[in-house]
């Protein structure tokens, strides 16, 4: 996924803001790069896991595909490294194609990490540029 320093910043920001919680949001995408960060708000505040089952998610998801674009879907990691863990696997098989933007806060620096996840739960790097 291509994202711009600015639009990582955001997410940086939603994450710290949000800690010791997980965060969660869409970043909107035309042609395999990030043009919008859209934050959600995490319907199970955890520090171990996000939901998104908001009325503004299933809004949010209709008006980024009528304009034709795709969508990611970002959370945080506030105590591990920016790395699937197996919850994020398991919700993750149900979204075959979305890419998966992680955020670690739990070092010095943040780091993001861009995963796809298939059906039968395999993960691969995505990468962000």
């Amino acid at each position: 996924m291509k994202i711009a320093s600015e639009l990582q910043d955001l997410i940086v920001e939603h994450a710290r803001r949000e800690a010791p919680n997980e965060c969660c949001g869409l970043v909107a995408l035309r042609n395999g790069a990030a043009h919008t960060v859209h934050e959600l708000p995490n319907m199970t505040p955890s520090p171990f896991r996000f939901t998104l089952d908001s009325p503004e998610f299933a809004r949010l998801l209709m008006d980024i595909e009528d304009a034709g674009d795709w969508y990611a879907i970002y959370h945080s990691h506030t105590r591990s490294a920016p790395v699937p863990s197996q919850t994020d696997i398991t919700f993750g098989v149900a979204w075959p194609g979305v890419e998966w933007l992680i955020v670690g806060i739990a070092g010095e620096r943040p780091e993001l990490r861009s995963y796809l996840i298939d059906e039968q739960g395999a993960v691969t790097e995505a990468g962000v540029a």
